[in-house]
C-alpha cells in the first residue's frame, strides 16, 4: 500500500463528492493549500493526524446563470469589479464558479459587459459569460424589456467573436423563432454554447435549431409556451432531446412535481442542471432597480412593476437541498446537477478535487447546509 509522507493534512469526511460520484470512507490529503491525493486505499504513516469531518466535502457549486448578488446587478454595473462583487456574494453560499449573466439591454450595456468579463475571467471565481437575449421572442420575454429585443445582428456576432478570441467560455440564450439555423451554426462554429430560451417556437423549429448546433435550453418551463397534446412546444422538444437543460429549483419558478417529471423523463441521464437565475438580493438588500424600475422581494418572490417574476432569490446550495428533500433526487445526482453537469455544458471539468485549492472546496453538513470552505475547516482544525 502506498505511503504519502509529505501530506500536511489528512481529512476524512463522512462522504466525499469527486468526479461525479459520492464516496464514503475516503481520505483527501492537502499540501500547500491544494488537494494532492484522493483515495480510499492508503497506509497513513505513523503519527499522521486525520481530521474527521461529519459531513460532505465537495468541489464548490457552479452556476451558469447569475444576474447579480450582494446588491449588484450585472446589467446596471457591467464592470470587472462588479462581477467580482457578485461572485464574492455567491461564494458565501458555496458557489465558487459563476457565469455572470447580462440580459436583454442596450447594445452599449452588452459591449461593456463583454469587456468587463474579458478583464475579470479566470479570477475570483469568474469562469465565463452568459448573454441572455436580446434575440428572443417578444411574446416570451418575461422580465426582459421589449424595446431592447432585436433581430440577430453582426453587432452581437462580433462581440461573441471577441469573447471567443479571448478564450472566454460563452453561452448565448436565443429564440430559434427569431434566429435562423444558419446564424445558430455560425455562433456554434466560433465556439459559442447556444442555449434555447425565451422562445415561442414550435417543437419542429426547435429541432432545426438543435440540428444547427444548439446544445442547451435556458430555465426549462420558464418563458416557454405550455405543452399541449398536439404541440409539445419548446418544453416537449427539450425534454425529449439529448441537449443539456437548465432549470430553476426554488419551488416558485417551477413546481417540484414538474422538476421531478423533467428529470425522470429525459431519454439519457445527466442532462439536467441547476441554475439559480439569481438577482442582487442574494447576499444583498431586498430590492433593486432593473431598467429603472423597482424589483422587490415579496414572500421569497422577486416581483417587478408588472407583477411578474423577475429572476430568482435562491442559490445552488438551496436548490440542491430542495432536490433532495422535496423531490427525492439522490444526493449524488443533485450534486452532479450543480457541479458536474454545468461544467460539461461549457466543456469544463470542475468536479475533480485533486489539484483544487482548499478555497474552492466546500464543506456541507449531512443535511446539505453550507458550513464553509475546506480552508475554513483546516483553520478550525489547527486551533
Amino acid at each position: 500500500m502506498p505511503e504519502f509522507p509529505n501530506i500536511a493534512h489528512w481529512i476524512r469526511p463522512t462522504r466525499l463528492f469527486n468526479e461525479g460520484r459520492l464516496y464514503a470512507e475516503a481520505l483527501i490529503g492537502v499540501v500547500n493549500g491544494q488537494v494532492q491525493i484522493v483515495t480510499d486505499d492508503i497506509q497513513v504513516i505513523p503519527g499522521s493526524q486525520i481530521y474527521d469531518f461529519d459531513g460532505i466535502i465537495s468541489p464548490g457549486f457552479l452556476d451558469l446563470q447569475v444576474n447579480g448578488g450582494g446588491g449588484v446587478l450585472f446589467n446596471e454595473a457591467p464592470t470587472k469589479e462588479s462581477i467580482w462583487d457578485i461572485a464574492k456574494a455567491h461564494k458565501k453560499f458555496g458557489t465558487t464558479g459563476i457565469f455572470p449573466t447580462v440580459i436583454t439591454d442596450k447594445l452599449s450595456v452588452l459591449r461593456h459587459a463583454v469587456d468587463a468579463v474579458i478583464e475579470a475571467v479566470g479570477q475570483n471565481g469568474v469562469l465565463g459569460i452568459h448573454i441572455e437575449g436580446p434575440h428572443i421572442s417578444v411574446e416570451r420575454r418575461g422580465t426582459h424589456k421589449a424595446e431592447f429585443i432585436r433581430p440577430f445582428d453582426d453587432d452581437t456576432f462580433q462581440l461573441v467573436e471577441k469573447l471567443r478570441a479571448a478564450d472566454v467560455p460563452t453561452m448565448l440564450t436565443l429564440a430559434p423563432d427569431v434566429v435562423s439555423p444558419e446564424d445558430i451554426n455560425r455562433l456554434v462554429e466560433v465556439g459559442t454554447v447556444v442555449s434555447i430560451g425565451h422562445s415561442q417556437a414550435s417543437a419542429g423549429v426547435v429541432r432545426l435549431a438543435l440540428e444547427a448546433g444548439a446544445s442547451c435550453f435556458t430555465h426549462l418551463f420558464n418563458a416557454m409556451p405550455p405543452v399541449l397534446g398536439r404541440e409539445p412546444s419548446v418544453v416537449g422538444a427539450a425534454i425529449n432531446s439529448h441537449a443539456f437543460t437548465g432549470i430553476i429549483c426554488d419551488g416558485i419558478h417551477v413546481a417540484d412535481e414538474m422538476v421531478a417529471m423533467a428529470i425522470r423523463a429525459r431519454p439519457i441521464s445527466d442532462r439536467m442542471y441547476l441554475i439559480s437565475d439569481a438577482m442582487p438580493t442574494v447576499g444583498g438588500p431586498t430590492a433593486f432597480n432593473l431598467y429603472g424600475t423597482k424589483v422587490s422581494l415579496v414572500n421569497n418572490r422577486l416581483v417587478n412593476s408588472e407583477g411578474g417574476l423577475a429572476g430568482a432569490h435562491t442559490t445552488q446550495r438551496k436548490s440542491v437541498k430542495r432536490l433532495v428533500d422535496h423531490i427525492g433526487i439522490p444526493t449524488e445526482d443533485a450534486l452532479k446537477m450543480a457541479i458536474t453537469t454545468p461544467g460539461k455544458v461549457m466543456g469544463l471539468q470542475l468536479d475533480r478535487l485533486q489539484g483544487l485549492s482548499v478555497k474552492d472546496i466546500i464543506c456541507l453538513t449531512n443535511s446539505l447546509e453550507y458550513s464553509g470552505t475546506l480552508a475554513d475547516l483546516l483553520q478550525l482544525s489547527e486551533k
